[in-house]
């Protein structure tokens, strides 16, 4: 039953060959995409660090790069099979793949099922890697680990189940090629559920980021990263990996433009802070769409993203007075739901002929149907209320038992020497 939905799942998402025949040219393919997947958890490391405080330069990285350990135990003994084992009531997958049993000498469309798990894993690295960003320069690590493990089994890993693993988003035809909607929206929304209830950090306002260049660097080896992360979701080098290849780098074209057209307008001088932002406003948006749209789409929906996840930075933030750090609901929420609507928008079946067979139709601007584009609103709006009342219960229960905070001292002294014992800059 599982390899039957699982190759639905290739066919209806990622558009690989139907015959069960492990391809060496596949193979190849999906372990370069995945080296490049790889890169981004460390690469977010460096984006992030680059953003905060001198003093919280060390506990930032640690915080993107210690998941890729605690989020691939967890991968391997239950996460993979909640996700893709075979489904129960259109809801979660059960346990026939605990500890990765029955997957060895099975195949995933032209690809061995081992290479495809640890594909999907690094998604789960990833997508967990991202809430950091919203809490950070005041979450106790311990606290931390315990919410992100919590979240990626109850949230990440049901996500994944309804919209990749046949559960029941995949079944009324919703379009996620790349984790808009499991990645970047479930994160999104879990950081911004954790910044409101860990409050305000001391003396936020008028805290410049330290390393700009550093920041540059991870955005850079971030867009890297995104090509393996949306080409490598078509599982077979194919004219659909082609197009999300392209689709994927238009989209930071006009996401680049458009956020210095915004900041040069508003403030009168275009930063290197706006460009790098961008560029991952660009990439999150495209996510869900690279292998439904065209390249031409894709500038637009970059070009349309970076004014959305610029209000909702430079105004929402402030309106509702929650800190989010370093904007992972601002980019990554924001972003992913603009991405998820505008597949309801663009989506083609001359991009990806599986769209009229399995998915809910044409984008509207192709079939005049809205079909589409409500199942995407409702796919959107699954991820988000998921995600938030997940995150809001684990919070709740972690803090019957252990503080969210650390101490004010340590706060204003930096995490890094309170919590690490490690100095960045001497």
């Amino acid at each position: 039953m599982m390899k039957k939905i699982i190759l639905m799942l290739g066919l209806a998402v990622f558009g690989f060959a139907s015959e069960n025949v492990i391809l060496s040219v596949d193979t190849l393919f999906l372990i370069a995409c995945s080296g490049l997947v790889l890169l981004m958890t460390p690469a977010l490391g460096m984006f992030y660090a680059g953003m905060v405080n001198r003093n919280n330069v060390l506990s930032t990285t640690i915080n993107s790069v210690i998941l890729y350990a605690l989020i691939a135990l967890q991968w391997i003994i239950i996460g993979y099979t909640l996700a893709f084992g075979d489904d129960i009531g259109l809801l979660i997958g059960n346990l026939n793949h605990i500890f990765l049993v029955g997957i060895d000498g099975q195949s995933v469309g032209n690809v061995s099922e081992n290479l495809f798990m640890f594909f999907q894993m690094l998604f789960a690295v990833i997508g967990a890697a991202i809430i950091t960003g919203s809490l950070a320069e005041r979450m106790h690590f311990g606290a931390l680990l315990i919410f992100i493990l919590c979240w990626s089994t109850l949230a990440y890993d049901v996500l994944a189940h309804w919209v990749w693993g046949g559960g029941w988003l995949m079944e009324i035809g919703s379009l996620d090629f790349a984790g808009g909607g499991v990645v970047h929206i479930a994160a999104g929304v879990a950081g911004l559920v954790g910044c409101i209830m860990l409050g305000k950090r001391k003396y936020a306002q008028g805290i410049m980021p330290h390393n700009l260049p550093l920041s540059f660097i991870g955005a850079v080896f971030l867009w890297m990263g995104w090509l393996g992360f949306n080409t490598g979701s078509a599982l077979s080098v194919n004219s659909v990996a082609v197009n999300a290849f392209l689709t994927t780098n238009f989209s930071v074209v006009g996401a680049m433009l458009s956020w210095m057209l915004v900041e040069w307008i508003k403030y009168g001088k275009p930063t290197l802070l706006g460009s790098i932002t961008g560029i991952v406003a660009g990439l999150v948006a495209i996510t869900p769409s690279a292998g439904f749209v065209t390249p031409f789409a894709a500038v637009l929906i970059g070009f349309i993203a970076s004014p959305i996840c610029f209000f909702a930075i430079s105004y929402l933030k402030s309106k509702f007075g929650y800190d989010d750090t370093l904007d992972a609901f601002g980019l990554h929420g924001v972003g992913g739901i603009w991405g998820g609507i505008a597949t309801g928008l663009f989506a083609t079946s001359s991009v990806n002929g599986i769209i009229k067979e399995d998915a809910a139709g044409e984008g509207l601007f192709y079939s005049g149907d809205v079909s589409l584009l409500v199942v995407q609103i409702v796919a959107v709006l699954a991820c988000f209320v998921l995600s938030g009342v997940v995150s809001y219960v684990i919070l709740k229960i972690i803090a019957l038992f252990n503080p969210l905070r650390v101490e004010e001292s340590q706060e204003i002294n930096g995490l890094d020497q309170a919590l690490h014992g490690e100095i960045a800059y001497r």
